[in-house]
């Protein structure tokens, strides 16, 4: 196994891309290396050049870090990474992700698919190097188990959504008193819970804690309709789908309630990539892993309701060894 944590060497990460509708190496690898306007602004995912070039030039990078090496697998590839490359100053491209091995420090795993994580990052685990994996960590109870028998092993890796770093919501994950207690949270989302599922759980998770006792999905794969109960007694909706956007979210208490609207992405991505690097250094985590296997089991839960006719799922079914 690789030394761990890294300490104050100056860092080398590999970059894993890319899954259909998932714009990560680019707009993660910016804000490591900077960027290329000229070729980012023909990034087929609007949205990031966008936000980019609203960033003061100090806000972007990471001290001591980059991202050095690409590679894109599963989804236009060769083709896909040069461009990256381009637009993110990226300067190594290859073809098969095992030529990182020996040249990266750790590795980002920026595709969106929980179903292909396994094969992803075992290489990369079994090697000893480190890991961010992007949300979801995964999407079927088999393969949770093997992510927790790999940390028993002493694998190291983290998963999280941006959305648990959001800046409009961390003044209620601190201190949500003036609600009172919370009754009611509603979270709509876009696309689909397979993959973004997982944005709106991690958002509500921080404001009410472990303690989720079951999922219903009485919704379709097009348009998810998914509904958690929490230990609290406060219950939980997500209305989710395909082409609809997303639409912050409501908390209710019994003293007040309040809309949030959550915009800056830019803010969310880079806390979440900070923590990555300092987690890197200094092997201190930013949250316990337990929390990532609770949120798994919502996103499983949620999958098995959907496909079970909209069948009440609770967590305890979900077994994560």
């Amino acid at each position: 196994m690789h030394n761990f944590p890294l300490g104050d060497k100056e860092l080398k990460i590999g970059i894993l891309g890319m899954t259909e509708g998932n714009g990560h190496p680019y707009s993660w690898s910016a804000m490591f290396n900077g960027f290329d306007m000229r070729y980012m602004a023909e990034c087929p995912f609007p949205v990031i050049p966008a936000y980019l070039k609203k960033q003061p030039a100090h806000t972007i990078g990471i001290p001591g870090a980059h991202v050095t090496h690409i590679c894109c697998t599963g989804y236009a590839q060769r083709e896909a990474a040069e461009h990256v490359a381009k637009a993110a100053n990226i300067p190594h491209v290859v073809d098969d992700p095992l030529e990182m091995l020996g040249q990266v420090d750790a590795v980002i795993c920026a595709t969106d698919v929980g179903d292909e994580h396994i094969e992803r990052c075992r290489p990369f685990l079994d090697a000893g190097l480190p890991m961010f994996i992007d949300k979801p960590l995964v999407n079927t109870e088999k393969d949770l188990q093997t992510f927790v028998r790999w940390r028993k092993e002493g694998k190291r890796f983290l998963s999280s959504s941006s959305m648990r770093y959001s800046k409009e919501l961390e003044p209620y994950y601190a201190a949500p008193y003036d609600l009172g207690r919370l009754m009611y949270i509603c979270c709509p989302m876009s696309k689909k819970w397979e993959t973004y599922g997982i944005h709106a759980a991690e958002a509500v998770y921080p404001l009410l804690g472990p303690g989720f006792v079951s999922v219903q999905n009485t919704g379709t794969y097009e348009q998810a309709q998914v509904h958690l109960i929490h230990e609290c007694g406060c219950r939980v909706d997500i209305p989710q789908g395909i082409d609809m956007a997303g639409a912050g979210m409501q908390l209710v208490g019994t003293e007040d309630y309040v809309y949030i609207d959550c915009k800056d992405s830019y803010y969310s991505f880079k806390k979440q990539l900070d923590l990555f690097v300092h987690w890197l250094r200094t092997g201190e985590e930013p949250y316990p892993f337990a929390q990532t296997i609770e949120l798994m089991k919502i996103i499983i839960a949620g999958l098995r309701s959907r496909e079970e006719g909209g069948r009440v799922v609770a967590l305890s079914e979900i077994c994560e060894q």
